[in-house]
């Protein structure tokens, strides 16, 4: 009894706690890493909120807040804090999708879920490259 007793401890899995030093060199499922930056991109969304909701309100303010917010947006640090946003927006909507067919029962196994995983980073990196094209006013 006490051999069968040490099997079971062997062969369960063992967590580690990383360190921030560490979590460079640690290897991370496609998974692991889109469920960290869905986390980022809503805690990003959440805290910039007032930020986009003071866009907003300039925007529809009047004619003379929307030249100000014109003029406010043409900043390229203001561009690209946007362009996170943006980002962040889409990631979270995407990865959002991808774990409501989780929930759902669709696509988890492990080689799906790993696939979907890329799919949504390669397809909210597209989608913000798009946006952004169009931010910078290269279209």
């Amino acid at each position: 009894m006490v051999d069968s007793q040490q099997n079971v401890k062997k062969d369960r899995p063992v967590y580690r706690n990383i360190g921030l030093a560490q979590l460079i060199k640690y290897r991370l499922p496609w998974a692991g890493k889109v469920s960290i930056l869905h986390r980022i991109s809503g805690a990003a969304l959440f805290l910039m909120l007032p930020f986009i909701l003071y866009l907003f309100d300039q925007s529809l303010a009047s004619e003379l807040s929307y030249q100000k917010f014109q003029a406010f947006t043409g900043n390229i640090l203001v561009k690209i804090i946007c362009l996170g946003l943006i980002w962040s927006f889409l990631h979270h909507f995407c990865a959002g999708i991808r774990y409501l067919l989780l929930d759902l029962e669709i696509g988890v196994e492990k080689s799906e879920a790993n696939r979907s995983a890329i799919v949504v980073l390669f397809v909210g990196i597209a989608l913000t490259a798009v946006v952004g094209l169009k931010l910078f006013g290269l279209y």
